[in-house]
C-alpha cells in the first residue's frame, strides 16, 4: 500500500499526531489545542497606532505560485507544503493556483490574466485571502491587492503567524515579535491623507512660536518608535543569550558529550526525544509545533552520559527573519559534538529535507560537526524507496520514533559517534575532591572502583584535559 505523505497527514483535518507511552501526558498540546482560532476572529499583532498593520484573518484563502524553475512536481509540492502551512495557522485552503513564468511579474507577482483570474476564483469560491508561496515585495502585494480586492499575503507572513502561535518562552515570543517587526517595517501602510500630515516637533505639543519645524509624517513616526521597539528587543535577546551561554559553559567544563536534534519541520524530532529520553515534550501533527529548545540528560548503553536537545525545525525558503532572530536558540547545534539530523522518509521529497537542513547548518558553521541522517517514519515508508534511500545514504539510521523500530540501534550508533574517553588514568582521589569524581562518572569510563581510608581509588578512561587535571593524584595508585 502507497505511503500516506506527511502534507497528506497534516492536510487532513483534525487528523492528530499519534501519541506514544513515552510522550507523556502531553499536556501542553492540550492547552494548544484549547487555543484554536475560532472563524470570524482576528489573529492580528496590535497596532502601535492607526497604520494598517497587515491583519491576518486567515480563514478561507487560495495559494498563487509561480514555476519558474525546477519540474512541476517540485512546484506542486512547493504549494502543498504552503498549503500544510496555511492549514497549520488556522486557514481553510479553498484553491491554488501556478502559473509557468520565467520569472515572476514585477508588478503584481502573477500576469496580468492570471491575476484577473485569481480575482474571478476568490469572488466565487468567498476567499478573504491570498497567499503567495514566495515573499513579495511591498510593491508586489499591494499592486496584487488592487487587482485581487481583498487581503495579500506571501509565505513569510505564515510562517511568522505560526511561530507567534506557538512561542511559549519567554526568549521565544521575544524572538518572534524581533522577527515579525523586521518584517513589518518595509511593509507599513497608511490608509488617506491621515498618514501623510505633518506636524512641528514641539509645535504639535502647543509650544508655540519659534519652535515648529518640519517634523514627522504619522507613518514614519512609527517606524521610528518600531525600531525603538526592535532594538530594545536585541538588548533583552542578547541578555537571554548570556544566560544560555553560562548553562552552556557548565556543560561544556564538566565535558558532557552534546548531541542535538536538528531537521525539516514535522519530521518527528520531538517524537524521537521522547522516545530516546521520556522528555515528555510537546508533539503534534503540525509544522513548527516546537521553538523552545528542550535539553535532557541520558545515558549511553555502556554508561556514559550525555546532553541531548530538541531545537526548532526548519523549512525551504525559512524567512532569513527567523533564522536571525533565532540564531542564539540555533547555536545549541552549532556547539555540539554530534547532529542527529533526522529526516521524514515518509515525506515526498526527503532529498529537498536534507539539502534544506544542510544550508541552514552551513550558515551557522556547523557543517563540520559529525552527522548522523535518522531515517525517521520508517513504518510509514515501502520496502522500494527504503531500498533507494539506503543506496545513496548506505550509513543512516532507520527508526520509527512510533513504534520504537531501530531505537535501540540508534543508541548504539550514538554512543560510538560521541567522543570516547582515551586516557588511562590509575589514582586515589582524595575524598575532598570529589568534584573530580563526579566529573569522571559524568565524562568517563569507569573500570575499577574501591573506596579506601584517604580516598577513592580509581582506574578509569578520562579525556586528555581531564588527565591533566588528575595528574597530580597519578603517583598515589
Amino acid at each position: 500500500m502507497e505511503s500516506e505523505s506527511a502534507l497528506d497527514r497534516i492536510l487532513r483535518r483534525g487528523a492528530a499526531a499519534p501519541i506514544s507511552e513515552f510522550d507523556g501526558d502531553q499536556l501542553d498540546l492540550e492547552e494548544r489545542d484549547s487555543l484554536r482560532r475560532v472563524a470570524g476572529l482576528s489573529t492580528e499583532l496590535e497596532d502601535i497606532t492607526e497604520v494598517e498593520y497587515r491583519q491576518l484573518r486567515l480563514e478561507k484563502v487560495i495559494l498563487i505560485g509561480v514555476w519558474s524553475v525546477g519540474t512541476i512536481s517540485e512546484a506542486e509540492n512547493s504549494l502543498r507544503e504552503l498549503a500544510a502551512l496555511a492549514e497549520t495557522a488556522g486557514a481553510q485552503v479553498l484553491d491554488g493556483l501556478l502559473q509557468r513564468r520565467s520569472k515572476p511579474e514585477p508588478a503584481t507577482y502573477l500576469g496580468k490574466g492570471k491575476a484577473a483570474e485569481l480575482r474571478d476564483l476568490a469572488k466565487a469560491l468567498g476567499a478573504d485571502t491570498v497567499i503567495a508561496d514566495t515573499e513579495l515585495a511591498p510593491s508586489q502585494r499591494r499592486a496584487l491587492e488592487d487587482v485581487v480586492r481583498i487581503k495579500v499575503i506571501d509565505r513569510t507572513a505564515i510562517i511568522l503567524d505560526i511561530f507567534a502561535q506557538h512561542a511559549k518562552s519567554k526568549e521565544g515570543k521575544a524572538q518572534v515579535e524581533l522577527a515579525q517587526l523586521e518584517y513589518l517595517l518595509p511593509r507599513l501602510r497608511g490608509w488617506g491623507e491621515s498618514m501623510s500630515r505633518q506636524a512641528g516637533g514641539q509645535a504639535a505639543g502647543g509650544v508655540g512660536i519659534g519652535s515648529r519645524g518640519p517634523g514627522e509624517t504619522k507613518i514614519e513616526l512609527d517606524r521610528r518608535r518600531i525600531s525603538s521597539r526592535m532594538a530594545k528587543l536585541r538588548r533583552e535577546i542578547a541578555g537571554m543569550k548570556l544566560a544560555r551561554d553560562t548553562k552552556r559553559a557548565k556543560r561544556q567544563k564538566s565535558r558532557i558529550a552534546q548531541v542535538a536534534i536538528a531537521g525539516y519541520t514535522n519530521a518527528g524530532k520531538s517524537s524521537l526525544l521522547n522516545r530516546i529520553t521520556r522528555a515528555g515534550v510537546l508533539v503534534e501533527n503540525a509544522l513548527f509545533a516546537t521553538l523552545d529548545p528542550t535539553v535532557r540528560r541520558h545515558q549511553t548503553p555502556d554508561g556514559r552520559e550525555y546532553t541531548i536537545s530538541d531545537t526548532v525545525g526548519f523549512v525551504s525558503n525559512l524567512p532569513h527573519q527567523l533564522v536571525e532572530a533565532f540564531r542564539s536558540t540555533l547555536e545549541e547545534i552549532a556547539q555540539a559534538d554530534l547532529i542527529l539530523h533526522v529526516v521524514d522518509a515518509s515525506d515526498p521529497e526527503p532529498l529537498r529535507q536534507i539539502e534544506t537542513v544542510h544550508e541552514v547548518l552551513a550558515d551557522f558553521e556547523a557543517g563540520a560537526i559529525p552527522e548522523l541522517i535518522v531515517f525517521n517514519k520508517a513504518d510509514l515508508v515501502a520496502e522500494g524507496e527504503q531500498v533507494r534511500l539506503r543506496g545513496l545514504y548506505p550509513k543512516a539510521m532507520w527508526v520509527s520514533a512510533r513504534t520504537g523500530q531501530g531505537i535501540a540501534a540508534l543508541e548504539e550508533a550514538i554512543a560510538a559517534a560521541l567522543p570516547h574517553p582515551e586516557v588511562e588514568f590509575r589514582g586515589v582521589i582524595p575524598y575532598s575532591r570529589g568534584d573530580l569524581v563526579s566529573r569522571i562518572h559524568l565524562a568517563g569510563e569507569v573500570l575499577e572502583l574501591e573506596y579506601l581510608e584517604d580516598g577513592t581509588r580509581i582506574r578509569a578512561l578520562v579525556r586528555p584535559d581531564l588527565a591533566g587535571e588528575l595528574a597530580e593524584f597519578s603517583r598515589r595508585s
